[in-house]
């Protein structure tokens, strides 16, 4: 940190918010650097793998949350801590063994330990601490291992499937299920894929039902509630969504029922109807369970 006195400067003058060490940018740009292959592996991942696309925004995303932090940064100390060399050891560490083994997900994570390690040494504790949703946010860009989300895949499309045709045999629907086949009369068979399973859904909403939690609520319970919701919501909505195509296809056919721009856009539709539930969970919350007033802001007299 420089020595230079602040004070006239104001507590949220940009030598004070974005450091005045040319030192410090040195030591970040040397770490964007170093982690940038980091980067283009993820990348790889976002691009080919549907329910990893968010992972371009997350970043940015992150940066604007703690961008809103400025005004706190701005009047803590921000004294080196030497505890941040040992985080940032590790995070070295992790790259290592991620880059040796092509473990795209382990470079990801050495990335957030690395983020976190850097704001610890050059800032110290209270700005790690002021910073710790948004690097933490930083998670949901790494992309999730494939072995550990196979399996649930599996489950999620028999679920849906198994519940589907449950559903529309309760509504006289003449429907078989052979484990994620939807049979029809007439030898018409529907395919319950990966993209319907809910997984897309369930991966893509997460990262908004936490935001959206953080920044709209003030209580622990309370973002509990809006991100324990984007599971049955996810659920739900390929469920729906799942029924919507064995109908159409009673209706137009198979090929034009799972084909398409149609089958595209009842996808997105999916997402979007998703989102906009995550916003109906918080309102509605706000609406039957107001939030107690802050101590010391209520309202004025009039």
């Amino acid at each position: 940190m420089s020595s230079e006195p602040t004070n006239s400067q104001g507590p949220e003058s940009p030598r004070r918010w974005l450091g005045a060490s040319a030192t410090e940018w040195a030591l970040v740009a040397l770490l964007g650097i170093a982690f940038a292959p980091a980067f283009v592996a993820m990348a790889g991942v976002w691009s080919s793998v549907e329910y990893q696309s968010h992972g371009y925004l997350v970043p940015f995303v992150a940066l604007w949350a703690a961008s809103g932090k400025r005004r706190i940064l701005a009047a803590l100390p921000g004294e080196r801590d030497l505890r941040g060399l040992a985080v940032l050891l590790l995070s070295f560490g992790l790259y290592l063994v991620g880059v040796a083994t092509s473990w795209v997900s382990l470079q990801g994570l050495a990335v957030i330990v690395g983020v976190a390690g850097m704001v610890l040494y050059l800032r110290g504790l209270s700005w790690l601490r002021t910073l710790a949703f948004p690097i933490a946010y930083l998670i949901f860009m790494v992309p999730i291992p494939e072995p550990l989300l196979t399996p649930v895949i599996v489950e999620l499309q028999l679920w849906v499937s198994q519940v589907g045709v449950w559903l529309l045999q309760l509504w006289g629907v003449p429907v078989l299920r052979n484990g994620n086949v939807i049979e029809l009369p007439g030898d018409v068979t529907l395919f319950v894929a990966e993209a319907c399973s809910g997984i897309t859904s369930v991966v893509t909403l997460l990262p908004l039902g936490v935001f959206l939690a953080y920044f709209t609520e003030k209580t622990t319970t309370r973002r509990l509630v809006i991100v324990a919701a984007v599971l049955p919501l996810a659920m739900a909505g390929n469920l729906v969504r799942v029924i919507g195509t064995v109908l159409a296809a009673r209706e137009v056919g198979a090929a034009a029922a799972t084909e398409g721009a149609a089958h595209e856009a009842a996808g997105l539709l999916t997402y979007v109807l998703g989102c906009l539930a995550l916003l109906a969970v918080g309102w509605g919350m706000r609406i039957l369970v107001p939030p107690k007033p802050t101590p010391g802001r209520g309202r004025p007299a009039p």
